[in-house]
């Protein structure tokens, strides 16, 4: 059910949890969050499922397959991702210099592989929409070829502009790949909000406030989203499917937008 797609879940130290796959409709993607104080570590080890490791901000080491780096971010507002991704049946092991925090998506697939940094220098950026509907999309795994089924970017909305828009999904009733979606938020500043609207054409309809820190899963549906006047958003999203493939169906009642 659409209704039950928000998860709100108070920042810990510690790896956490925020959606897990086989639970509320979720049949790919398992969200969690990292949060580490300066000098706190963290491991993580899945035997059947392929991670990417998104850093949201602060400092520290990331270790994986023997190798390690050394990551930094000052926010996701003012300097652009770094990520690791690591197959399945890899340790992940994560210790914070500096308050550290970062967000992971996993999914299942198939053996073999090495862990793989992506640098902000190796994020594609793109400019997508226009007028009120502009927003600046971030391609870190997408079309590489280290990962099996995650796909992960970032999407960047203007304080007042619209995204996902016009509306689209990937649900495959209408011919296109299937894709189950997790979108991670943050606004700026963080004590704003932004509207999240799920809605299918025959009918259900839920809208979601969502606030700094919140996912929301994306099952089925059109699901186009919105920032208010005054506040920025941004939302990490992560994809996974059969087929590693991003195709849309748009809302056919609204793509006439693109036209005008």
């Amino acid at each position: 059910m659409l209704k039950d797609t928000l998860f709100r879940h108070p920042r810990q130290v510690g790896l956490h949890v925020l959606q897990r796959r086989d639970e509320g409709g979720a049949r790919e993607l398992t969200t969690r969050r990292l949060y580490l104080q300066p000098g706190g570590s963290a491991s993580l080890r899945l035997n059947d499922e392929e991670t990417i490791l998104v850093l949201q901000a602060g400092s520290g080491t990331l270790t994986a397959g023997g190798r390690s780096w050394s990551v930094s971010r000052r926010d996701v507002f003012s300097e652009r991702a770094t990520a690791l991704y690591v197959p399945p049946d890899v340790e992940l092991a994560a210790r914070a210099d500096a308050s550290l925090e970062a967000v992971l998506f996993s999914a299942r697939a198939d053996g073999g592989g090495e862990p793989a940094l992506a640098t902000p220098d190796q994020v594609s950026v793109a400019m997508r929409g226009r007028d009120h509907y502009t927003r600046e999309v971030h391609n870190i795994f997408v079309t590489d070829p280290y990962a099996r089924k995650l796909m992960v970017g970032e999407t960047f909305n203007p304080p007042g502009n619209w995204s996902s828009y016009p509306p689209h999904k990937h649900d495959g009733r209408d011919g296109e790949p299937v894709l189950e979606e997790v979108y991670y938020y943050r606004v700026e500043p963080a004590h704003g909000f932004g509207q999240q609207m799920l809605y299918t054409e025959d009918g259900e309809c839920v809208t979601h406030t969502v606030r700094d820190g919140d996912a929301v899963l994306l099952p089925y549906g059109y699901h186009p989203v919105s920032a208010p006047p005054g506040y920025q958003l941004y939302y990490l999203w992560g994809l996974a499917g059969a087929e590693r493939k991003i195709a849309l169906h748009e809302d056919p009642a609204h793509k006439w937008i693109n036209a005008v």
